[in-house]
């Protein structure tokens, strides 16, 4: 994945375990911040019922896919 391809607010799943954080692959998330002059992201995951974060972490390029949505 190229850092070009992940911008502010884009929907992100994690591509690796982070058992340190309870964090799993597959978990969804959503860009936050960009890091290091953009080679690194600010992550935050949160449950979706309720809005409230349960984890923020800062992740690199490899660690995270971009989701892409299409309209039905």
């Amino acid at each position: 994945m190229t850092t070009n391809s992940v911008k502010l607010l884009d929907v992100v799943a994690l591509t690796v375990d982070l058992p340190e954080y309870n964090l799993w692959r597959g978990q969804v998330g959503t860009v936050v911040e960009m890091l290091a002059g953009g080679t690194a992201f600010e992550v935050e995951f949160s449950d979706h019922r309720n809005g409230r974060t349960y984890e923020s972490i800062g992740l690199r390029p490899n660690q995270i896919m971009v989701l892409h949505f299409e309209p039905n």
